[in-house]
Formats: C-alpha cells, sequence, structure tokens
C-alpha cells in the first residue's frame, strides 16, 4: 500500500516517471486490479459492469479490484467531474504501445522521412476503438502530458508513456477538431512548459496558438497529369515565377484574408494571364508574427490558418495545378523564433537550437539556429521538406539565408565564434545536411525544384553532392541583381563609367543554374519600390523600369518578380497593405503590366531564350564593349529555334542609325520594343529591317537600327547564315 500512495503522490505532481506501471489494468488469469488517476471527480465507475471503484484515501488515484471476465478488452469508464459533469471514456492506460520500433529506431537515426506520420496528433482506430496518438520527441522532460479541450487542459490527466526520447499516448474518444499542447516537465527545476507540437498539421488563427487535430481524411487530388508532366527537364522549360505574399496581394470586402481556396481562383486567373508558370509563396508554414512574412515559423508542418484550414490549401494547390501553374514555397530550415510556445529550449535544455553558445542564435534576426549536427533535429527538417512536396504536392522548395547556414561565422564578429575542426569558417553539419536534403529531394520526387537563396561565392551550389556541390536544382543570381540595379538607379549620363556593371555577370553566369530575383527582399526596409529607384522624370522612371525587365527576361536565367513590381508600384510594400491595384488607373503602370505579359508569352514562345539559359552556348555577346554609348548587343540561341537578337539603349538620349553586327543575313522582325506606344513609350520603332554584307566587329553581316532613349529591341532573324 505504501508503494501505491507513493505512486499516487507522484501521479499527484506530475512527476511519475512510468505511469503505466500503476494506471490501467494489472493482474493475472482472471483477477484484475484496474486503477484510473481522475483529478477532481467526485466518483468513478466502470460502465460496461456498473461498478464502482474505490478512491485511495487523499488521493485521486481509483481503484476496482476483481473478476474481469464480464469486461470487453477496453473498458469504458463513467465519472462526474468537479464541475457535476457527467463524462464517459476508454481508458487510455489500457492501450499497449503504439510506435513500432523500427520508426522510432530511424527517427533516431535520422532517418524517418514520414516522421511527420508517427510524430504529433493523429486520428486512428485501435483495436475498433477511435482515438488520437499523441508523440513528442522531448529526451531530456522529467514527464510530458498532453493537454486539450478533452482533458479541461489538466497536465495531471494524461502523462505520456517514455519510449526512449519519445513520448506517446493514445487517448481514446478524442476526434478531429479537438485544441490540444504538450504540458512537459523540466528535469532540473520542475517548471511545466507549455508547448505546441512541433510536428501539428493545425493550429488555431493568431494570435491563438494552440494546435488542432487534424481529420485522417485524404485529400482527393486531380492533378494526376500535372505531377506526370513536371518529371520533364525544367532546365530545358521557361521558368517564370510570381512571388507572392498571400496576406498582402488581395484582400476580401471586408479587408480580412482571403481563403485559400477564393485567393487560388484569383490569383490563377492572374498569373495565368501574364504569362507565369510558377507561383512562389513567402512562407505559409505558420507563424505568430505578421511581420515575420512568414520568415519567423512555429508550425513546420502546418500551413497558416489565416488563409483556411489544411484542406483549403491542398485545393489551393490542387487548383493551381489543374490549370497548369506550379506551386513553390518559402521554407526555412535556417533559424527559428523564441516563442515560448515554439521550439526554443522545448523540454527545457537546448534541444533543436544549438548546444553551442556560440552557434546557437542567428543574432541579427533574433532567433536561434538549429542544431544540423543532431540527428533527431535533421530528421525534423528533412520529414518537413518531403511532408510539403508528398502531402501538398509543392512543386519545389526555395530555401530561405542558406548563407547563415553555411558559415560559422555569418553575422558574427571576430572572438564570436570558433572555426571548424578543420581551421575553417564552413558549417560542416549544415553542409552534409543539405547536401542529404537535396539528395533524398531528387531521388524521391523527381522534377521538384531546390532553390537557394545563396548570397556568397560559395562554389558548386547547384552541382550534385558527388562533385563536391550542395545539390540544388538553382541559385538566386543576387551578384547580378545587385549589379543592375545598382546601373539603373544611376543616372543614364553617368552609365557610361560603370559599364561593367552590365558585363562583369556574364564572367560567372554559366558557373551555375542562375534564377534571376528581383524579390520582395528589394523593395522593404527603406528601399522604396523599383520605380522609384529609377532615375529622372517620371517618363524616364518607367523607361528605366521597362528597360529593367526586358534586360532580366532576355538575360540568361529562369525569371522571379515579386508581386507588385509588375504594376508599377510607386511607394515600398508594406505587408499590412494590399497592393496599389488603383495604380492600373494610370496608362503606364498598365503599360509595364502589359510589357510584363508580354515578355513572359514571348518567353514561353521562344526556345531561344529558355532552352540553353544554364549554358554558354545559349548566349552570345555582339557587342558589350560601347561603355561610351552606354549600349549592348547580344544573341540569345537555343532548341532550334532562330537566334533573338537583344540590342539595349541604356542612355537617356536616341542612337539612331545605330550598327550592330549580326552572323546572320536578311531581314530581322523587330517583336517587342519597350519603348512602344501600348507600353506608355514614345512609339519609335524599327519594323523589318535587312542585314546587309557589311562587316562590324568581327561579324560579317550587321544592321542598322535606330535605339530611342532607355529602350530595349527584341528582333528575331528571318533568314539563314550569311555568306562570308
Amino acid at each position: 500500500m505504501d508503494r501505491i500512495m507513493a505512486d499516487a503522490a507522484l501521479l499527484h505532481m506530475g512527476l511519475h516517471p512510468d505511469p503505466f506501471a500503476v494506471l490501467g489494468r494489472h493482474g493475472r488469469g482472471d483477477r484484475s486490479i484496474i486503477r484510473v488517476f481522475l483529478p477532481g471527480a467526485r466518483q468513478v465507475r466502470l460502465l460496461d459492469i456498473d461498478q464502482p471503484l474505490r478512491r485511495l484515501a487523499d488521493t485521486d488515484l481509483f481503484e476496482w479490484r476483481g473478476v474481469t471476465n464480464a469486461l470487453p478488452p477496453h473498458y469504458r469508464l463513467a465519472w462526474t467531474d468537479a464541475v457535476g459533469r457527467d463524462q464517459v471514456a476508454h481508458d487510455p492506460y489500457n492501450f499497449l504501445p503504439q510506435l513500432s520500433l523500427y520508426d522510432l529506431h530511424l527517427f533516431n537515426e535520422g532517418r524517418h522521412l514520414h516522421a511527420y506520420r508517427v510524430l504529433g496528433a493523429h486520428p486512428r482506430m485501435v483495436d475498433h476503438v477511435a482515438g488520437v496518438l499523441f508523440a513528442v520527441w522531448a529526451p531530456n522532460a522529467a514527464q510530458v502530458s498532453v493537454v486539450g479541450d478533452f482533458n479541461q487542459w489538466d497536465g495531471l490527466r494524461h502523462p505520456l508513456r517514455r519510449r526512449g526520447g519519445v513520448w506517446e499516448l493514445f487517448v481514446p474518444d478524442v476526434a478531429a477538431g479537438a485544441r490540444y499542447q504538450f504540458e512537459l516537465r523540466v528535469r532540473e527545476t520542475g517548471e511545466r512548459l507549455r508547448k505546441g507540437d512541433p510536428y501539428g498539421r493545425w493550429f488555431e488563427r493568431r494570435p491563438a496558438n494552440f494546435a488542432l487535430v487534424m481529420e485522417s481524411t485524404p485529400y482527393p487530388w486531380r492533378d494526376e497529369m500535372w505531377m506526370t508532366q513536371r518529371r520533364r527537364s525544367w532546365a530545358h522549360a521557361p521558368l517564370a515565377v510570381y512571388e507572392v505574399h498571400l496576406g498582402s496581394w488581395q484582400r476580401d470586402e471586408q479587408g480580412d484574408y482571403l481563403n485559400y481556396r477564393d485567393m487560388a481562383r484569383r490569383l490563377v486567373a492572374y498569373a495565368g494571364s501574364l504569362g507565369f508558370t510558377h507561383i512562389e509563396l513567402m512562407p505559409v508554414t505558420e507563424h505568430p508574427l505578421d511581420a515575420s512574412w512568414g520568415y519567423q515559423p512555429t508550425g513546420y508542418f502546418a500551413p497558416t490558418s489565416r488563409h483556411g484550414s489544411p484542406h483549403d490549401f491542398h485545393w489551393f494547390v490542387d487548383y493551381c495545378h489543374q490549370a497548369g501553374i506550379g506551386v513553390i514555397l518559402d521554407w526555412v530550415p535556417g533559424h527559428f523564433p523564441k516563442d515560448a510556445h515554439g521550439l526554443a529550449q522545448f523540454d527545457g535544455t537546448y534541444l533543436y537550437e544549438h548546444q553551442d553558445p556560440g552557434r546557437r542564435e542567428q543574432r541579427g534576426w533574433g532567433t536561434l539556429a538549429f542544431d544540423y549536427g543532431r540527428n533527431q533535429v535533421k530528421n525534423f527538417l528533412l520529414a518537413s521538406a518531403c511532408f510539403w512536396l508528398e502531402e501538398y504536392h509543392l512543386d519545389g522548395l526555395r530555401v530561405d539565408a542558406v548563407a547563415s547556414m553555411l558559415y560559422l561565422d555569418y553575422a558574427r564578429e571576430s572572438g564570436e565564434w570558433a572555426p571548424n575542426l578543420f581551421g575553417g569558417n564552413e558549417n560542416l553539419e549544415a553542409v552534409a545536411f543539405l547536401r542529404e536534403l537535396n539528395e533524398i529531394i531528387h531521388r524521391r520526387y523527381p522534377g521538384v525544384l531546390m532553390i537557394a537563396e545563396e548570397s556568397t561565392a560559395w562554389p558548386l551550389v547547384t552541382r550534385p553532392s558527388w562533385m563536391g556541390g550542395l545539390g540544388f536544382s538553382m541559385k538566386w543570381n543576387m551578384g547580378w541583381m545587385h549589379d543592375i540595379l545598382e546601373y539603373l538607379s544611376s543616372d543614364p549620363a553617368l552609365r557610361c563609367h560603370h559599364h561593367e556593371l552590365l558585363t562583369f555577370g556574364l564572367l560567372y553566369a554559366f558557373t551555375e543554374n542562375f534564377m534571376l530575383p528581383l524579390s520582395h527582399d528589394e523593395v522593404v526596409h527603406g528601399k522604396g519600390s523599383l520605380l522609384s529607384r529609377m532615375p529622372g522624370d517620371r517618363h524616364q522612371r518607367f523607361a528605366n523600369l521597362r528597360l529593367l525587365y526586358l534586360y532580366m527576361w532576355t538575360y540568361p536565367g529562369k525569371k522571379f518578380l515579386f508581386m507588385g513590381n509588375e504594376l508599377a508600384q510607386e511607394r515600398e510594400w508594406d505587408h499590412a497593405a494590399v497592393l496599389d491595384w488603383e495604380s492600373l488607373n494610370w496608362p503606364e503602370c498598365r503599360g509595364i503590366q502589359g510589357l510584363v505579359r508580354d515578355l513572359n508569352h514571348f518567353y514561353l514562345s521562344m526556345a531561344s531564350l529558355y532552352d540553353s539559359e544554364f549554358s554558354q552556348e545559349g548566349f552570345e555577346w555582339l557587342d558589350c564593349h560601347d561603355a561610351a554609348r552606354s549600349v549592348v548587343a547580344y544573341l540569345r540561341r537555343g532548341g532550334g529555334d532562330d537566334p533573338v537578337l537583344v540590342v539595349m539603349n541604356f542612355a537617356a538620349v536616341a542612337r539612331l542609325g545605330y550598327r550592330v553586327g549580326v552572323p546572320l543575313s536578311g531581314f530581322y522582325q523587330e517583336i517587342l520594343n519597350s519603348d512602344a506606344e501600348i507600353y506608355g513609350g514614345g512609339g519609335m520603332s524599327n519594323g523589318v529591317v535587312h542585314a546587309d554584307s557589311i562587316s562590324h566587329l568581327g561579324y560579317p553581316c550587321s544592321l542598322v537600327l535606330d535605339l530611342p532613349p532607355l529602350t530595349g529591341l527584341i528582333l528575331v532573324s528571318r533568314r539563314g547564315y550569311c555568306p562570308s
């Protein structure tokens, strides 16, 4: 009896190391002891045989002894709680462990890519009894309980069973939609922590942060055709990405967030009409703070409830795919926030974050860095990546802030970091993680894109790991972006002194598979909008912006444009306000939108522009030396189409009678002119011109063009090669 009273005391304190050793059914043969711990219960009965349980003195531990032949394998309890409500439920401590040893082994090895199917909260039938299996990794906790609507948020009611570092409990009679958290008892201090489920699939809309049990009904996908065809070679296909922040693209008539389904209908119609092949979502992983734009996530397996339910997000992706538009997710494995209900010091110790204080924080963002060398942490991130691709059919992940992962001295001063075992500043564990991540994704999900936001000169980012690379599909070309924006923000009269900003990028353009980003980062934090960064009067600012877009769409690399840039929005992007759609009342802004649309459709139709974007054979300078007049000319080749000729005048004055050497004779048709009246320009045009046999700059033929100020031209040859 003393032993049982000691057990009762530990249960009351929430510190019992093995509640299954005390609670549930115990005994031999047909004689059993059933013990139930129900804090606040007035009386408890075995409902199936209508027998009362005896309360042990001065405790909330109830006991029944007797012959159990008449009891079903999983008996039901009936009790009256502290406020007089009648309750009925099966005894959760009368069920065997549910997690297999194989699952636990894979997870501890860091190789359980479907860990989200066993950890978290999962409705299931166990021995014909419906309930929810709760499981969480918390190896250093003294005790873990699940709390929720189903137990009045009482951390003493449902302590979990320890399975090594994982805790689990099947709680019968809990249904989908129930709110829950985990309550963890810190071993050293006894403090109780309330934590969200790291593997939670659904959370309440902020500012609430309780997880919700998600129903197990699978979504009925209808995107089979898309999923099959996306396996084709994306490297030789056109790729134009429209980056979207769902909260500020559009809202409903009351100013609230749109549901994923309404958003899908609007976005597909709009982005599709503009010719974009993919939509990239700024992080929709659940996050507590709107102002973080999603880059400080707390739900690595949950689409944010701001826009609806998980099935609403399924529908969003499915609808995009059926319309022929891919969906890429901005994914954040580099850091996580310090919110008390999140991953920070999850079980009272530095569990997900790095053990080394010098590597624990990303101070520039006020966040914590993952410990990539810990198997279970690595498994968490690998499973998250697979989750979005498998459960939501996403077509790619843009991996945020890769540089912050790769370098030990990232955003740290001398003395604030320690070198690796070879004396360098490389984060060897992060490098290994990224390589493994990309190997797994490319092997399991052919055709899925892995895109690195990597801002340094780290070599071989987009080369396979067997070559010593990181294995990404593509890398953002930050150098190109910085150079062209610096160049175009300068006075046109002074651009002749900065001509190398136009040409230098071609020295490394084919060392990686590059994507050309004009992203949200370029229109925030006081930088202003792209239009506001252009010099000159209003007419010149719009001309410069048109020039920027024509340059990007004809430059080697896949295309990436942040929402609002196609509207020539005057103000800087604000996450709390919708885009300035009223700007389309101005003809110049409609002209910019029309140019983006026409550039996209021309890009989609011309293999010369997309087939060889990652190959030197796809690009040829015709003239890169005319700094004095701020003019460049080049050819784009590929896919068997006629070469595309691009001539760009970055000066604010016209260049009339400008001669350009070309390898092809015959007629050249001007296909697109950024100075066209329909785009808000002056309307100077060349129409169809003939290349004669006058050699120029080493080419056997040449043609003469009139170049409007601040204008780019695209021409296509209609003849064969010029005879020598």
